[in-house]
């Protein structure tokens, strides 16, 4: 089988078979509006990506909200994920539905070549959601945090035209960490919706039973222990992590670091206070952030040492689908060599940042 016949122009257009299916400047529009209303802070991150991804970044991002919302209110999630599932086939098969979100979805994951098991892969993590599926062990919450996470890490790797299996399995871990984080700052909230993302045989090892513990959620040090240890697999992660930031083109370094050390200052923060995250929601502050960043800026300039870790094996899957992609397509499996762009943007970033944290004042409570 070989790959269909495709030309993809710098501002993201796309021809199939002598069809264009150019991501249209509409499209993306309507995809940006979407969401800046329904995600100001991911719509304020994407500036911190160059300009020629970022389009396509914001169109991945669109279809994946929508698709998230769809499975979320709907009476009948696996009903909702297999109406989705079809959706993505039509996207993948260059016939979206008529649709601002499909049509621009269709367009970038021919662009970049992104195997259709990874946005496949994310639908199914919001389904587990949907419908309350427990996570026995930390493989299992591995496996979740993979789906609603992970691919999102290897999908924006993609995105960034690195391709090289060592740096997608980092990307795939940094997806994981930032995804355990955020259980581990979330666990009153998520228990008080009826869920846990801790493993539950470690809360049955320390003599919390877990069904019983969600209807009186409570903080206890035994928890907290917990939590602890959740934000430290988190750690391994990050530091797995970095070196795989350096695989990514020169512009796209600031803005990773700074995701994954922010992600991490969440950990450290619930840490910092015992573990609990039952009693109230840790927040890294804005001065907080500011330092962070201005590491994230140094971290980009340096390399890390290089340490080879194998791939999560939940993670593995994906990649086995990135790599039977490119073998049948004949595409090479190098990173784009890093531009010249690094001092400019620097000073974008920070500008970034600035409004970044001017709308957090204004909107705390906006995800």
């Amino acid at each position: 089988m070989s790959a269909p016949p495709h030309i993809a122009s710098d501002d993201g257009a796309l021809s199939v078979t002598g069809r264009d299916l150019r991501a249209s400047a509409a499209d993306l529009a309507e995809c940006r509006a979407a969401i800046r209303v329904g995600s100001k802070t991911f719509h304020a991150a994407s500036l911190l990506l160059p300009r020629r991804i970022r389009g396509s970044a914001l169109a991945l991002y669109a279809f994946c909200r929508e698709a998230d919302d769809a499975i979320d209110r709907s009476d009948d999630p696996l009903q909702a994920l297999e109406a989705l599932q079809h959706r993505l086939g039509l996207a993948y098969r260059g016939a979206p539905i008529d649709n601002a979100a499909d049509r621009a979805l269709s367009a970038v994951v021919m662009q970049f070549h992104i195997p259709q098991e990874l946005p496949g892969a994310l639908l199914e993590g919001f389904a587990w959601d949907a419908t309350a599926r427990t996570y026995d062990t930390l493989s299992e919450v591995r496996a979740y945090g993979v789906r609603v996470a992970g691919t999102v890490g290897v999908m924006m790797s993609l995105l960034m035209g690195v391709r090289s299996s060592g740096a997608l399995a980092r990307a795939a871990d940094l997806g994981v960490a930032m995804q355990l984080s955020n259980i581990a700052r979330d666990v009153g909230e998520d228990a008080r919706m009826g869920r846990i993302y801790l493993p539950r045989q470690w809360l049955r090892d320390v003599g919390i039973d877990p069904d019983a513990w969600l209807r009186e959620p409570k903080f206890e040090p035994r928890l907290g222990e917990l939590v602890d240890r959740l934000v430290e697999e988190a750690e391994q992660l990050y530091r797995r992590a970095a070196a795989g930031i350096d695989e990514l083109p020169v512009e796209c370094r600031p803005a990773i670091h700074a995701a994954r050390l922010m992600y991490a200052a969440i950990g450290r923060e619930v840490s910092r206070r015992g573990g609990d995250s039952v009693s109230s929601r840790a927040v890294v502050s804005a001065r907080r952030k500011l330092f962070l960043l201005a590491e994230a800026l140094i971290a980009a300039t340096r390399r890390n040492d290089i340490s080879e870790h194998s791939t999560l094996p939940e993670a593995e899957y994906l990649l086995e689908a990135i790599a039977r992609h490119d073998r049948v397509r004949g595409l090479a499996g190098d990173p784009l060599a890093g531009g010249t762009l690094f001092e400019r943007e620097l000073s974008r970033v920070l500008g970034v940042f600035e409004r970044l944290e001017r709308l957090d004042r204004d909107s705390p409570t906006t995800g």
